[in-house]
């Protein structure tokens, strides 16, 4: 069958007239694939799902009940454009509550639907052809893909467990500095659950004052922190001058689905964010912004969510370590990234942590999100569905079983 006449049409950003014809298969299409033949050549075994990225449970019922109400007012069946003052207000109050951080909620602070298109659009605000993004990896990869389409560049800064998961600035080269705008960060960190301290985030703002470079810190996973108070970037003095932090309402309040999110800090970074927001989009539904302002005030939905993930991973550590995985609690989100498997016992090497996790989908049952981008990691999460803290120990015991079958070599 002869191609389209507008094949040769598609941009280049997106592959041009190449663009549906590649055969590489995407690292979750290829899980998804394993996770149909698990079923089919074991229909009678369950799957222990450790690969799921996204909230196990609905927004809690008060967050629904408002979301009702709201759906009816008449005052919210019009475009939002830039949002609502009632979700701007209540994120300002959000973030002085929690963080100690003062805005002024009507030029700091500006919603968005989700983190997601918050990522994507900023480099719009920055990027021209020859412009340099630098991002942390393992991550997530949206800014650097629209880094792309402007014609700029990514420089990876590779998150290595010798150096504890930070990134090593000193190995950036000159010639990358002078092309440098945007450095995005994104702590605690998705996937390998590093937290930092004010002193890291002190060091990235002299950076960016000596440097001429904009900071994003990607907060998706901020009130999943562990074992300390969760940190905002925007805390530390000099940051305002320096950049912006993007909120989601996803992690800490269970509201996956509901696309609201915000970003807040330096004013005129805001202002741009929110220009080039208002000829991207028309602004999230009146009532989830209203719905997610009531959220926001609500400090014991957080705590809630933040025990259980925090119990689970505890309780998954333990199971690890038993069945020989180097790892221990991780500072922050509902992610374990621990060094995969090299092999079995009986002499099968694992060539890379991709290979671990299809051994383990295929003959074990068991889902984990493979990562190569700095040594072979995988990640496995603590979202699985589970009814209660028993339905939690009986998966951990089956998951426990079939890792010990496995006799997995490290």
């Amino acid at each position: 069958m002869s191609d389209p006449y507008y094949q040769s049409l598609f941009a280049e950003r997106i592959g041009g007239v190449n663009y549906g014809k590649g055969t590489e298969i995407y690292k979750f299409e290829k899980i998804k694939r394993a996770k149909r033949k698990a079923l089919a050549d074991y229909p009678q075994r369950s799957l222990v799902d450790f690969g799921i990225g996204e909230n196990d449970a609905m927004a809690p019922e008060t967050v629904r009940r408002k979301m009702t109400e709201e759906i009816s007012r008449p005052d919210n069946r019009g475009y939002m454009d830039n949002g609502n003052a009632a979700f701007k207000d209540a994120a300002a109050r959000f973030m002085q509550r929690n963080f100690g951080v003062s805005l002024d909620a009507a030029t700091q602070v500006n919603h968005c639907i989700g983190s997601k298109p918050a990522l994507a659009m900023l480099p719009a605000c920055f990027i021209n052809p020859g412009d340099v993004t630098m991002m942390t990896v393992p991550g997530y990869p949206v800014a650097g893909t629209h880094t792309k389409y402007y014609g700029g560049s990514v420089y990876r800064l590779p998150l290595l467990a010798e150096n504890e998961f930070l990134p090593d600035f000193a190995a950036v080269p000159e010639s990358v500095w002078e092309k440098t705008k945007l450095l995005v960060l994104n702590y605690p960190n998705s996937p390998t659950g590093k937290t930092v301290t004010p002193e890291f985030y002190a060091k990235i703002i002299a950076l960016a004052k000596e440097r001429n470079f904009v900071v994003a810190q990607d907060a998706a996973h901020m009130m999943l922190t562990y074992g300390t108070k969760p940190l905002s970037f925007l805390s530390v003095p000099g940051a305002m001058d320096v950049g912006v932090e993007i909120h989601s309402l996803s992690k800490g309040f269970d509201m996956i689905g509901w696309r609201i999110g915000w970003m807040c800090g330096a004013e005129r970074i805001v202002r741009a964010f929110a220009d080039v927001k208002d000829n991207s989009d028309s602004g999230q539904f009146g009532a989830i912004q209203n719905a997610a302002a009531f959220a926001l005030d609500d400090d014991s939905i957080p705590a809630r969510i933040r025990a259980k993930y925090e119990r689970r991973l505890k309780k998954l550590v333990a199971t690890l370590t038993r069945c020989g995985f180097d790892c221990k609690m991780p500072g922050g989100t509902y992610f374990l990234y621990t060094r995969a498997p090299k092999g079995l016992a009986g002499g099968a090497k694992f060539e890379n942590a991709e290979a671990a996790s299809q051994y383990l989908i295929t003959q074990q049952s068991m889902v984990t999100v493979p990562w190569d981008d700095a040594g072979p990691f995988l990640r496995f999460s603590v979202t699985y569905e589970a009814a209660d803290e028993a339905a939690e120990d009986a998966l951990m015991s089956i998951a426990e079983e079939r890792l010990r079958q496995s006799e997995l070599v490290f």
